[in-house]
């Protein structure tokens, strides 16, 4: 029994290996061809996102962004590595207006993803859109509806899809390996920088503000609502389970879509329920520092749990944004599924399986990369791995954690129709304000 269990983790790993603009579809690209792409937000995991682009192939005609100090420190990285230096833009309608442009990796902060995403679909082009995908539940929505009516590829930045080793993981627990599976635990612990409460300023120069605020409420500039640290407040992301938290939920709900179906009415759950707080650090942040939230889909638990003050690890590490030195390491993440005849848990770099009677089985990771997996579908028009509607999916388990996390109660969710039956107060948080003129387009 025990080499059959083996046998099977080996094979599995191993087979794994706006209004304004009109409809443009550009000829399909042949299989050898370079897709030319543009990078729209680039400080930090755009420019990681366009550099393994790059390395798979694609060239970027042009990077827009609103911070100059940006655009010449990326611009010169996107230079060295792909031999020339693209074209700055601070408009990101402009680039979309370049008709040499096959798509777009849009990355920046989640408030704008939903309305540069879905005017880059009117005007022809694909999206690779930074995870989470949208600020909203109906957000999601009409990113998906308009990818669906241009006929648009859109991968999310949700890459452990693209991950071998994980989806030889999901495969291995949805086929029923260890049993019923009736829990699934996500977790996602680090350890978080104070950023203290400084007081408002002017914004850096050449920066428009306004414009980088869009959609959100008109508030003065304080450097703790600019870079990096935008995402500790509501304006702007979606917490930390929207931060990291959704990669290791997207994980999650990989295996539920295996099991009960991938569409919504299937995988999503029908009650959430999540507690939590700033109970560490007394800095400016607006979003829980700790936090647990339970999905409940009546046979099975969902659990993801957030800890911003202590990891597994004890190593020195530079916090992003910040250049602050403090304990900390990689972030401790992880994904486990509980079944009756063993467990499975799932992380970066392998996936194990530990069987009740003790004995444990691992599978390395074997690579896999969700920028190639784009580029080959802007080639081929396939569905990419993290397919707008699966990266959606996801999402929208972040935005039910946070909408129970604000009204501080559980919530009862009806996933055929995606509303909260009878809870005004939940249906508001479905959707949001947006500062003109800075709505989304019509679909």
């Amino acid at each position: 029994m025990m080499q059959d269990r083996r046998t099977f983790l080996t094979s599995a790993g191993a087979a794994a290996a706006a209004g304004s603009f009109i409809n443009w579809n550009p000829a399909a690209l042949g299989a050898n061809e370079k897709v030319t792409l543009a990078l729209i937000g680039g400080r930090n995991q755009g420019r990681g996102v366009a550099l393994r682009a790059i390395q798979a192939g694609a060239q970027f005609k042009t990077f827009c962004d609103l911070d100059p100090a940006i655009l010449e420190k990326t611009g010169a990285d996107l230079a060295t590595a792909q031999g020339r230096k693209p074209a700055f833009e601070s408009r990101f309608e402009r680039v979309l207006e370049d008709k040499e442009i096959d798509a777009v990796v849009i990355a920046v902060p989640d408030h704008w993803h939903a309305r540069i995403a879905m005017m880059a679909c009117q005007a022809g082009k694909d999206v690779y859109c930074e995870k989470p995908m949208s600020h909203t539940i109906q957000e999601g929505q009409l990113m998906r509806d308009a990818a669906r009516k241009y006929n648009r590829v859109m991968q999310v930045g949700t890459q452990r899809r693209s991950g071998v080793h994980y989806k030889s993981a999901v495969e291995f627990v949805a086929a029923g390996k260890i049993g019923k599976v009736a829990l699934i635990k996500a977790w996602i612990d680090q350890i978080r920088i104070d950023i203290g409460r400084p007081p408002d300023a002017a914004p850096p120069a050449g920066v428009d503000y306004d414009r980088w605020l869009g959609a959100a409420p008109k508030r003065p500039f304080n450097e703790n609502r600019f870079h990096y640290l935008w995402r500790f407040f509501w304006d702007y992301g979606n917490s930390e389970i929207g931060n990291q938290g959704i990669h290791v939920l997207d994980v999650g709900i990989w295996a539920i879509q295996l099991m009960h179906g991938f569409d919504g009415a299937q995988c999503l759950p029908k009650r959430i329920s999540a507690a939590g707080g700033i109970y560490w650090l007394k800095d400016a942040k607006e979003v829980p520092d700790t936090e647990i939230v339970t999905y409940d889909y009546g046979d099975m638990l969902l659990n993801f749990e957030l800890r911003s003050f202590a990891t597994d690890y004890l190593l020195p590490h530079t916090a992003p944004g910040s250049g602050t030195k403090f304990q900390g390491g990689p972030a401790d993440v992880g994904t486990a599924y509980y079944g009756t005849e063993g467990t499975v848990l799932t992380r970066d770099d392998r996936w194990e399986v530990h069987w009740k009677d003790g004995k444990v089985d691992t599978t390395l990771s074997t690579g896999g990369s969700h920028e190639a997996n784009f580029l080959e579908c802007v080639k081929s028009r396939k569905r990419p791995n993290s397919d707008v509607e699966i990266g959606r999916l996801s999402t929208t388990l972040c935005h039910l954690g946070n909408i129970s996390y604000k009204l501080g109660r559980d919530v009862h969710f009806d996933p055929m129709t995606e509303t909260f039956p009878g809870d005004a107060q939940a249906n508001q948080l479905l959707s949001k304000t947006y500062r003109e003129p800075y709505s989304l387009p019509k679909v």
